[in-house]
């Protein structure tokens, strides 16, 4: 999963040394309870996470972690979890962001799948990742190694050495991982002007938490690699509480699924100024409903800019302060990236202005991941001559706008995570009450859509479906559970015996 390329580089360094050594004591993070903003619960300087994550990597290799190895990290969101995700990197070791909401047979699963040589967390390991060597790090280990290890030098590695791997659902039943190399920090480059608009005097509030990658991107690794400062919340983070949390924090850019705009209009029904020194909000991770960006901007007068990314590159399409909304697009490719419409079968010739197709990105972008994580048939899937394509549907205008179509394989959107239905159909196929099942995003209103599992019980004189729910929360991470539960008397099916999910339809006022 290496090129030939071996140019001296580790994203820590260019994520948090840098800065270190130019502006030491400036403001790097701030972390405020969304409850009360007024003043943060914690600050950081650039000097201050540089010495934290220097002596996190120097207390990892005192565990006996070689170089390469993979560190799980579920300490939920906890300013650990991003210091502990950049001191795997900084030291040469292999970050592992987990979900908390993992239930303990997901958790062992990907920790077989990733061979995790450590795992940080404060719940018990499960029984089969504990028959294992694995070295168990509790928070408390944690908070040592910053007070006591000395720290030490960032590891000498290159671009193409591997620097985390996260799991994202695939195109089968098992969550696949997801690996990147340290030049994934450079290939964000051209987000910081190509969407963001970045300035070294800006505060990026994002609305995610600290383990969710969309966070320790957009979130921190930018922002700290332009000099800005990073604010993080935590807390039941309500949506009406989000315009005082923006003014009271000094946030001048905001960036949260297109979930949390629609909630802000809906909820906390702002008023022009009510944002305090917010320049404009950036939104990612799932399609914005139809008409969000110019409610957004009719209601509060700031621009909203979108961006398009997958789990394998992070954003690569979107609009910015140099490049204008338009209409059922969701922008232009970033300056410098390659980005292409190819034929959904067939050859990697692109195609023509106003084709519909796959949309795909030179495979030489910088931000592109190393591959899968031993998945060599889907890497082969991917990857056509020079281009990658993640399955996305689309068109390019002649104007260079890329509209998006949706999905090629099917895969469901849950609150900006990319979720496998078959993942969740092989869960919930185990339930007793459970003769057949098949899942879909189906949409319950204009621009909402949720997960739906349409059921052929075990025993047809009996609907009930809360044995189905407990019993697909008990075997799912949360966002992975469907919201609704629908009998069928069967799947249908096309003449081969696939799911036909396109068929797979319910009216939610009645309920079938």
């Amino acid at each position: 999963m290496k090129s030939t390329n071996t140019n001296a580089f580790n994203m820590a360094d260019y994520t948090i040394g840098r800065y270190a050594r130019i502006t030491p004591q400036k403001t790097a993070l701030l972390v405020y309870d969304v409850q009360n903003p007024r003043a943060p619960l914690e600050t950081w300087t650039f000097n201050e996470i540089d010495r934290a994550i220097r002596s996190l990597a120097a207390g990892l290799r005192s565990k006996g972690l070689q170089q390469g190895g993979r560190i799980g990290i579920r300490l939920g969101n906890s300013s650990h979890s991003a210091l502990l995700f950049f001191a795997a990197i900084a030291g040469g070791f292999v970050a592992l962001p987990l979900s908390d909401q993992l239930v303990p047979s997901e958790l062992a699963a990907l920790i077989e799948d990733s061979e995790a040589a450590a795992i940080a967390t404060a719940a018990a390991l499960p029984d089969a990742a504990a028959r294992r060597s694995i070295i168990a790090i509790s928070p408390a280990d944690v908070a040592a190694m910053i007070a006591s290890e000395a720290p030490g030098d960032y590891a000498a590695t290159s671009e193409n050495d591997p620097a985390f791997l996260i799991y994202t659902s695939g195109t089968t039943a098992r969550p696949k991982g997801v690996l990147h190399a340290h030049r994934s920090a450079l290939g964000r480059r051209p987000m910081y002007q190509g969407w963001y608009g970045i300035r070294p005097d800006d505060r990026m509030l994002h609305a995610g938490a600290f383990n969710w990658t969309f966070t320790l991107g957009v979130g921190l690794t930018d922002p700290w690699a332009n000099g800005a400062t990073a604010i993080v919340c935590i807390g039941d983070k309500a949506p009406e509480l989000w315009p005082n949390v923006i003014a009271q924090t000094g946030a001048t850019l905001f960036a949260a699924v297109p979930g949390i705009y629609r909630q802000i209009l809906k909820y906390a029904k702002p008023t022009r100024g009510a944002f305090g020194n917010l320049r404009h909000g950036l939104m990612a991770g799932e399609t914005p409903p139809p008409g969000l960006i110019e409610d957004w901007t009719a209601t509060t007068g700031l621009p909203l800019y979108e961006a398009l990314g997958m789990s394998e590159i992070s954003t690569y399409i979107s609009t910015g302060p140099s490049v204008p909304s338009k209409p059922g697009t969701v922008g232009k490719a970033q300056a410098g990236r390659r980005v292409a419409i190819l034929p959904v079968a067939g050859d990697d010739k692109p195609l023509p202005p106003n084709s519909e197709g796959l949309i795909a990105v030179h495979r030489s972008d910088p931000g592109l991941m190393l591959g899968y994580w031993r998945r060599p048939d889907e890497e082969a899937e991917v990857f056509r001559g020079e281009w990658f394509t993640g399955g996305d549907l689309g068109s390019m205008d002649d104007d260079g706008y890329i509209s998006h179509r949706g999905r090629a394989n099917e895969l469901m959107n849950a609150g900006g995570y990319r979720v496998s239905p078959l993942e969740v159909e092989a869960a919930i196929a185990r339930c007793p009450a459970v003769a057949e099942v098949a899942c879909a995003e189906v949409p319950v209103r204009t621009g909402v859509s949720i997960i739906a599992a349409f059921v052929v019980p075990a025993d047809a004189g009996n609907r009930d479906t809360q044995p189905i729910k407990t019993f697909a929360t008990e075997n799912l991470a949360a966002y992975k559970v469907p919201r609704e539960i629908v009998f069928v008397d069967h799947i249908p099916r096309t003449a081969n015996g696939k799911i036909q999910r396109k068929a797979l339809t319910f009216d939610p006022q009645k309920g079938r």
